[in-house]
């Protein structure tokens, strides 16, 4: 068999993954008080020693203080039904902050279909935030649709891009647990006929890797 050149889009995805910096969250103070009356003291004032940036006692819990280890959230049958080929302990990718997102890839080209897997699991500091960055990427990501039964809140999207006339067909899940995020994302590719995999099992394989993915965050579940 010739050697394969792969596509631009593609060569591109093997080069490192550029980590994502960790986005800060603001607290908002809340209307002014009214003015105390002689001799009393509204609860809600804070006194010389408070700090006015200390948190609330009353401030809710995380559920995941951590990333788990992402290349052991997707079995090994999962792996070798998606991505033929390719090593089922798969490769981490490197982190910054390792607590915070953590990422594994699963990528091998089989006679001429080539597929990528990549999972990540990604920290928030609180449910409010997780739930903010899901919206957010989902509106990025119009188009797709929800995911019953998986996480708090699941959604999926397929697209296609074609380069130098060579299609590759790519799905996202994104899935909120609690404060955290897993995203998954499922490509594939065929060199010999320049089609690519049908719409129908790049998303199920994307629901699929997700499903595994998020058993393995519910089993390392912190509180």
């Amino acid at each position: 068999m010739p050697p394969l050149s792969l596509p631009l889009a593609l060569t591109a995805r093997l080069s490192p993954v550029a980590v994502l910096a960790t986005a800060g969250w603001a607290l908002a103070s809340g209307p002014f008080a009214p003015a105390p009356t002689a001799g009393h003291q509204p609860a809600a004032q804070k006194t010389a020693t408070q700090s006015p940036s200390a948190p609330s006692s009353t401030a809710a819990s995380t559920t995941y203080a951590g990333a788990p280890a992402p290349c052991g959230s997707v079995t090994a049958a999962t792996v070798k039904s998606l991505v033929p080929g390719a090593k089922t302990a798969g490769k981490e990718i490197p982190s910054t902050d390792t607590k915070l997102r953590r990422t594994c890839s699963w990528n091998a080209l089989k006679g001429y279909d080539y597929r990528w897997l990549d999972v990540s699991f990604e920290i928030t500091a609180s449910d409010q935030a997780a739930q903010k960055e899901y919206k957010d990427r989902i509106t990025e990501k119009s188009g797709g649709g929800d995911v019953p039964g998986i996480g708090d809140a699941g959604y999926s999207v397929v697209n296609l891009t074609t380069e130098d006339k060579q299609q590759t067909r790519e799905g996202t899940v994104l899935v909120r647990v609690s404060n955290a995020l897993v995203v998954v994302t499922y490509n594939g590719s065929d060199f010999e006929t320049k089609k690519a995999p049908g719409t129908d099992e790049i998303n199920k394989g994307a629901i699929k890797a997700a499903k595994d993915a998020v058993r393995a965050l519910e089993g390392g579940r912190t509180s």
